[in-house]
């Protein structure tokens, strides 16, 4: 009985067992397939791996002959305004933003004080060329005058000497007589005659030296004139300066464009030199800042396709205009003194003009300075 009761003992003892050994089983069973399913996430990896490297192949072909920046942008011409003269403002022609073109009035300067000082100038102006008149007529009066004022001295000259030859004779014969066939007073008178027929001939003689300076004379007429006509380019000057305030005093637009930055109000007073607004030529082009390292490919001509940040839709096309012949930091207020201290080699960058041939809007014009993407398409 007891080994039977052992037996069932054992029996019972060993289902159990016999239990975990098949649940071990099962769990061993049904691992069986997670093992041999380990070995999928190898495989996407593997897949995606492949597909990147593709993608980059296909990237890499599609952009082997291209090179872009994003540090580029917008660029034209900014022409500044400023006064020329002093004056208020009396007209107001345009506002912030507006088109303008060649020719149309910017802004009125009260034109009273420059119209007055080209009255003057005219005025003085009329008085030279009168003064320059009377000269010319001198100097024609001269070459008759002088010439008749030379005949004219010599001629009293010659009287003169006449006279003194009477005035000799009589002395001689008065100082040859008996002084009883004559009296003292003859004698004194013939004296004096002489003496003053002697005085009148040395007058004569002066008038003749003097009137032979003709050429002198009329020299001296030729140079008074044009002295005044120096006075007259002079006067003519004045007035020109004087026409060229007055207008002046009219700002107009030197060529087409957009008025901006535009400080200026009706009633100021304008010193002469102060900026007052700025206009903004139609023309655009790009400044694109490459790397050093990308200009070995770049050449005049080639093609490039502009993307604008703020328009993302507007696509421009253009051309490699220029490369500039330096580097930004060289043409910086402080560039890099490289032979000082230690040195970094920094890549440097490289402005570069981008002309815009199409794909521009009249009626959506770029504005100055904002950011473009230009991708240089290399053939």
């Amino acid at each position: 009985m007891v080994s039977e009761l052992d037996q069932i003992e054992k029996s019972r003892l060993s289902e159990p067992d016999e239990g975990n050994k098949s649940t071990a089983t099962k769990q061993d069973d049904g691992d069986a397939p997670k093992k041999k399913g380990s070995k999928l996430p190898l495989i996407i990896l593997a897949i995606v791996v492949v597909i990147g490297a593709i993608a980059g192949v296909i990237w890499w072909f599609l952009h082997r002959n291209q090179v872009d920046t994003d540090d580029a942008y917008t660029d034209g011409r900014v022409v500044m305004m400023a006064s020329q003269v002093n004056g208020y403002v009396t007209v107001l022609a345009v506002n912030d933003n507006q088109f303008v073109h060649k020719g149309d009035l910017l802004v009125q300067i009260d034109p009273r004080p420059a119209e007055a000082e080209r009255d003057q100038a005219k005025g003085d102006l009329a008085a030279a060329q009168a003064q320059l008149a009377n000269g010319t007529i001198s100097l024609e009066k001269a070459k008759t005058t002088f010439p008749a004022q030379l005949a004219q001295a010599e001629g009293q000259l010659t009287q003169a000497q006449g006279t003194l030859y009477n005035a000799q004779t009589d002395f001689k014969r008065q100082h040859a007589v008996e002084r009883g066939a004559t009296t003292q007073q003859n004698v004194d008178q013939s004296t004096a005659s002489l003496r003053s027929a002697q005085g009148q001939v040395q007058v004569a003689q002066a008038q003749v030296d003097i009137a032979k300076l003709i050429p002198q004379n009329i020299d001296q007429a030729a140079a008074q004139v044009k002295q005044l006509e120096g006075q007259v380019l002079q006067a003519q000057a004045k007035l020109a300066t004087a026409e060229v305030n007055l207008g002046f005093t009219r700002l107009t637009a030197p060529q087409d464009g957009w008025v901006t930055r535009r400080n200026v109000e009706q009633g100021n007073y304008l010193q002469s030199g102060m900026q007052i607004m700025a206009l903004v030529t139609p023309d655009v082009w790009v400044t694109a800042n490459f790397k050093e390292t990308e200009l070995g490919r770049m050449r005049r001509g080639q093609e490039v396709d502009i993307e604008v940040d703020a328009y993302p839709n507007l696509k421009l096309k253009g051309h490699i205009d220029s490369i500039q012949l330096g580097s930004g930091s060289k043409f910086s207020a402080f560039p890099a003194e490289n032979a000082t201290g230690n040195f970094v080699k920094i890549v440097q960058r490289v402005p570069v003009k981008i002309v815009i041939d199409q794909g521009l809007n009249k009626d959506q014009p770029l504005p100055l300075g904002i950011s473009v993407v230009p991708t240089v398409l290399f053939k």
